[in-house]
This record gives C-alpha cells, sequence and structure tokens, in this order.
C-alpha cells in the first residue's frame, strides 16, 4: 500500500514532487531514485505500451529488486501518476499574441494534443482521480487562467475545462485507434475509407437509408478526412457552445 503524506492524504511520492518531502535517502542499490525509475517506465511505455509496465518490469530496467522499488513508489497505480507528470510537463506559457478567452482555451486545447499525440501511451492510462500532481495541476490552472476575462461562475469554467479536454483525449484516441488499424490492414487511409463505403453501399438502401444514401452519393465517404481539419472543426464548434454561455453570461 502507498505511503500517504499526512498533511494532503497524497501519497508519499506525489507529496514529494510538490517539494513537501524529502527525497528519499540513497538506498542500498547505488544510483537508484524515483526519477530514475520514472524515467525507466517511461522508456518501457514508449517502447511497447503501458500494459508492458510494471514493477518488477521496470525493476529489472533499473537491475534492481522489485522489492527496491517501492521505497520510492508505493504502487503502479502511483507510478502511472509520476509517468503521466513527467510525460506532460509543466503547462507551457501562452504566446503574447493570444488574447480573449477564445483564443487562449484554443491555444491550450491544441497544446494539450500536441502532448498526447507526443506520448499516445497516456491515453491507455485510466483516468481514477481528480489532477494533483504539480504539472497536472499547472495544465488546469492554464485552462482556467483563459476564462479569466469571462463572467462564467468558477464551477462553470472548470466545467469547460473538462469539456475541451474530454475532446481533446477523446479525438486522440480515436485517431491512434485508426492509425494503428490502418497500419494493421496494410490499407492507407483513403483506401480504407473506399473500402467501407463499398460496404455501406451494399448494405444500405435509399428507402430505408435515405440520409446515408445522400451521404454516400455526396462523395464525402470516397476520402478520409485530415486529422488535424477534422479536431479544428470538431474545437471550433464546442467553442462556439462556449461562446453562446459566456454571452449569456453577460461576459466578454
Amino acid at each position: 500500500m502507498a505511503q500517504l503524506d499526512d498533511d494532503t492524504g497524497l501519497p508519499a511520492s506525489l507529496a514529494t514532487a510538490w517539494g513537501l518531502r524529502e527525497r528519499p535517502a540513497k538506498g542500498p542499490k547505488p544510483g537508484l531514485s524515483l526519477d530514475r525509475i520514472v524515467g525507466a517506465a517511461v522508456g518501457i511505455a514508449s517502447a511497447e505500451g503501458v500494459e508492458a509496465v510494471s514493477m518488477g518490469r521496470v525493476a529489472k530496467e533499473l537491475g534492481v529488486s522489485t522489492m527496491s522499488l517501492y521505497r520510492y513508489v508505493g504502487a503502479k497505480d502511483e507510478l502511472y501518476v509520476l509517468m503521466q507528470e513527467a510525460a506532460q510537463g509543466p503547462a507551457p506559457e501562452p504566446p503574447a499574441d493570444r488574447t480573449g478567452w477564445r483564443d487562449l482555451l484554443a491555444w491550450w486545447a491544441r497544446a494539450q494534443r500536441e502532448v498526447l499525440h507526443r506520448h499516445l501511451w497516456l491515453l491507455r492510462i485510466p483516468v481514477t482521480a481528480p489532477p494533483a500532481s504539480p504539472n497536472a495541476v499547472s495544465w488546469m490552472e492554464r485552462g482556467l487562467a483563459a476564462m479569466a476575462d469571462t463572467d462564467l461562475p468558477e464551477g462553470e469554467k472548470i466545467s469547460v475545462i473538462l469539456l475541451v479536454s474530454g475532446f481533446v483525449r477523446h479525438e486522440a484516441t480515436l485517431m491512434a485507434d485508426l492509425d494503428a488499424a490502418y497500419r494493421a490492414s496494410g490499407l492507407t487511409p483513403d483506401e480504407a475509407m473506399r473500402r467501407y463505403g463499398r460496404v455501406l453501399r451494399r448494405l444500405t438502401d435509399p428507402e430505408r437509408h435515405p440520409a446515408m444514401t445522400r451521404l454516400i452519393v455526396s462523395g464525402a465517404m470516397d476520402v478520409a478526412d485530415d486529422p488535424d481539419a477534422e479536431f479544428e472543426f470538431g474545437l471550433a464548434r464546442i467553442l462556439d457552445g462556449i461562446a453562446g454561455l459566456v454571452e449569456r453570461r453577460g461576459g466578454s
């Protein structure tokens, strides 16, 4: 079981990340540290997927016993949080030319997407608790700060942040899954889409599926959509909806 910090209730390793505890003294294995443990775990996840990460596998990678890791990390779930912390990094400062809540929130969403696309294994870590690590909280802070010039209540601001980040995560997961499927099939995205279109033509008819028929006849199914364009379309529609809410609340 993970050792908890008395004041915050956080696992000891997260309390250490916040600077609330001193880092553990070096154990019997020279050079073993929390940073090395997390770095090894991230390396395994990047190369083989997060499913390959276990305390035993990380210990083997570092040439130490599994039990020696528990001096630094209490459980695998705790290690996952520290891996996310390392991969995310602190939220960057927005560019100086980004002004207004919509521009800032769009920049924030794109920045998150870039992180997820660099570290697709992050998408396979289940969400089991609210963000509580320094870098994760810094990303929340940046998102909330983007809404500062609106009159939205604080509770609605956090709901907006959850909505936008949920969209980013869903889009990144969908694109990663589709890319894996294309690679497995040996087809290009356009080839896979055309094949799907042919299947739909065989399965549908104008009387039972008039809307699907119009879609097929339009040619929209003949070419795969550009992932960046799809992301920007979805993000813009979400921001349109948020703009309506901001306007109703009387904000800028």
